[in-house]
């Protein structure tokens, strides 16, 4: 297994539209390309499952 100790880019489509997914030992980052802010998620907060919690609170204040 190869271990996460920098960040790992990917692109994806998501509804037709491209957005960036980032890795890293800390969490997740996903944005709309060509954009800085979006949704983060930490992976003690996915693993606990604060993530679902995390992300309806992004989603109501229009982060993303």
């Amino acid at each position: 297994m190869t271990r996460l100790d920098k960040p790992l880019r990917r692109e994806i489509r998501i509804k037709g539209k491209p957005h960036v997914l980032t890795l890293d030992p800390n969490g997740f980052k996903l944005t709309k390309k060509g954009r800085r802010k979006g949704i983060e998620i930490e992976w003690d907060a996915l693993a606990s499952g604060d993530a679902a919690m995390a992300a309806a609170l992004n989603a109501s204040l229009g982060r993303l």
